[in-house]
């Protein structure tokens, strides 16, 4: 599947080198080059002007949607650790991509729900603590414009969302949002093997 994908460029590449470096195992929660692939061409899909990102870690997944954009979109990219976006920092300047990029250091659901209730977001992304989800989610999806798309990252849990025996608060957030999200009149909604699991919701 990676070999017929389109492949990261130097500067994807680099940030992935130095955020191994940077953060050591903690390197597992940065998205693979398919998924920012995939994020690219949605982003682009949409024809996407306002993003939201909730999760940035060092910048990967906002360097792939920002690069999606139109040149006159805006990214609002949360997240709370300032060395973390440090990394993305560099990297998104060095794409030339900082003017598209909004970070924000603080908890996401404060930001989140500070924001203009108006349904303008075109695309959103979620990939930050698990537990939180469902609270992220019922913030953006009344904010997305009809035919906007929410994308939910790891939403299979290395498959434990399937195991009933796994009843930690990370493994219930997700469990419970999955069934809420295919059953939310609002959106239609398609989960996809993709990785650790995706789901793409889009507003009705």
């Amino acid at each position: 599947m990676l070999a017929h994908s389109t492949a990261p460029d130097a500067l994807l590449r680099e940030l992935v080198v130095e955020t191994r470096e940077a953060t050591g195992r903690a390197a597992m929660m940065q998205v693979a080059h398919d998924q920012g692939a995939l994020l690219t061409m949605l982003t682009r899909l949409v024809g996407a002007r306002r993003a939201i990102e909730v999760g940035v870690f060092t910048g990967y997944s906002s360097l792939c949607i920002a690069r999606g954009l139109a040149a006159d979109g805006h990214l609002l990219a949360c997240d709370v650790n300032d060395a973390w976006t440090a990394v993305a920092r560099r990297h998104w300047e060095k794409a030339g991509v900082t003017d598209r990029i909004e970070p924000v250091i603080g908890p996401a659901l404060e930001t989140l729900r500070a924001l203009p209730a108006d349904p303008v977001v075109d695309i959103a992304f979620i990939d930050a603590d698990k537990a939180g989800y469902p609270a992220y989610y019922r913030e953006i999806v009344p904010r997305l414009r009809p035919g906007g798309l929410v994308v939910l990252d790891n939403v299979l849990l290395g498959g434990r969302v399937l195991d009933p025996a796994f009843t930690g608060p990370d493994h219930v957030a997700i469990r419970e949002l999955n069934a809420f999200v295919a059953a939310d009149p609002r959106v239609d909604a398609v989960m996809l093997p993709v990785r650790d699991g995706v789901t793409l919701a889009r507003k009705r």
